[in-house]
């Protein structure tokens, strides 16, 4: 009876604790400015099954994608087992689910090859991290904390898996031995393995029992840990990859938004009829925004872009094939969407302190450079090579903006370019009647 309300308690706790942390990220991601996206229903749909149902983008890269699609695989099909652990933890059963009899042979059967799957692909993937050392695993933006957040997730995988086929080779051995509670039930194809190499067989009931026992109050203690360690974590994609992908972009890649107000303005100059549009303030956290052209800090950019911050995973497929980071400029996608990320969470915690955002003299300037900026070509490779569809570039666009409509701070380059538009109606350094002058040549 205690180790029942023991363990409602913790999963009580545990479901709080992810429901607090949830709120939070959605919090933030709400402090963007609000945008309507539901055309299209039926191809958004689609898009999430093949996308983020389908991984499709993730074998692209075969090797990786595979793997991926085995852990994938195994974090939603080895969780089914965890609702009998529910069960059990509750009510003080033991494999409840057993009377599903060969099905449940079969259900376990399965659960143990994916978690050996899980297993060896972790393992390779830490390889990959740490021995390799893979380009885009090593790079400056991953030093410190992004580093070690991503091989504490392969080692927590690991270890859960790990506890689930030790706990299945102690209880497939309490039943050999015909022990009260272990009933007969279930195929083992994987802890039987284990069981004989760990001597099981030959240990006695009371040791095979805290063996079992320990096991199962690890992985599920586990496996609450991991699901509040996700949320503050970039394995949060695990959450928002799905809604990330059904609100994605589908116009054209390259085609860049108007903003509504200069269109606006714009329409109003061309016909004096038309009125100019008006400012409007948004509030945000308690304090007044003013409406800015372009973007100087995350509450300038779309809850979208902010989502898309949020659902990144930093596996560095962006960075791997933007031209501007290929020929050494200090561009990096993935750190634009690292950096969002860590102001959003800084801008959080002011507001979690204080109750209301009060401005702490920062910006996502501060975190990213002009020279990332421009670096930029706005190609979308980013854009496309990611495994869940987000968009880099909308968020540099939005950060150019504010610079030069702003700030009127640009490349000499550009600001050439912008007086030539201004004053010749083209880029070129000379008149429209002088357009046609080098067919004379």
């Amino acid at each position: 009876m205690i180790a029942q309300v023991l363990f409602t308690a913790l999963l009580l706790a545990g479901a709080l604790l992810f429901a607090r942390n949830f709120m939070r990220v959605r919090r933030n991601i709400l402090l963007g400015r609000d945008v309507t996206i539901n055309d299209r229903q039926g191809e958004r749909w689609a898009l999430m099954a093949r996308v983020a149902l389908g991984q499709s983008k993730m074998v692209v890269r075969p090797l990786a994608g595979i793997l991926h699609i085995i852990v994938y695989a195994g974090f939603v099909i080895i969780n089914i087992e965890v609702i009998e652990i529910l069960i059990d933890g509750m009510f003080g059963t033991h494999r409840v689910l057993s009377f599903l009899g060969g099905f449940y042979d079969f259900l376990i059967g399965s659960f143990e090859w994916l978690a050996l799957g899980v297993w060896v692909a972790c393992v390779i993937f830490l390889v990959r991290r740490n021995i390799i050392k893979l380009k885009r695993f090593v790079m400056k933006e991953l030093d410190g904390w992004p580093r070690t957040d991503a091989n504490l997730i392969l080692a927590a995988e690991i270890a859960l898996m790990s506890a689930f086929l030790v706990m299945n080779a102690a209880d497939l051995t309490l039943q050999q031995h015909g022990i009260e509670h272990y009933r007969e039930a279930g195929s083992y194809p994987v802890s039987a393995w284990i069981a004989e190499q760990a001597s099981f067989p030959a240990m006695v009931s009371g040791t095979l029992v805290l063996i079992e026992r320990a096991c199962w109050w690890f992985h599920i203690i586990g496996i609450l840990a991991f699901l509040n360690y996700i949320v503050v974590s970039k394995h949060l994609h695990i959450l928002l990859a799905f809604p990330n992908v059904w609100y994605s972009t589908l116009r054209p890649k390259t085609e860049l938004v108007n903003m509504p107000r200069v269109t606006g303005e714009v329409r109003s100059m061309l016909d004096p009829s038309v009125q100019p549009p008006v400012v409007v303030a948004h509030t945000v956290a308690g304090v007044e925004m003013a409406e800015r052209f372009g973007a100087k800090d995350v509450f300038d950019l779309s809850w979208k872009q902010l989502m898309d911050a949020y659902s990144c995973t930093e596996c560095g497929r962006c960075t791997s094939v933007c031209p501007a980071n290929l020929t050494g400029k200090l561009l990096s996608p993935r750190k634009i969407m690292m950096d969002t990320r860590d102001r959003l969470e800084e801008v959080g915690k002011v507001i979690d302190a204080k109750s209301k955002w009060e401005d702490d003299g920062k910006s996502l300037h501060v975190r990213i450079t002009e020279e990332e900026l421009w670096a930029c070509t706005t190609c979308n490779a980013c854009t496309e090579a990611c495994p869940v569809n987000i968009d880099p570039v909308g968020i540099i666009t939005d950060l150019r903006r504010y610079l030069v409509m702003e700030e009127s701070r640009t490349r000499p380059a550009l600001t050439g370019m912008f007086n030539n538009v201004e004053n010749n109606g083209a880029p070129w350094a000379f008149g429209p009647d002088q357009r046609m002058k080098w067919t004379e040549q």
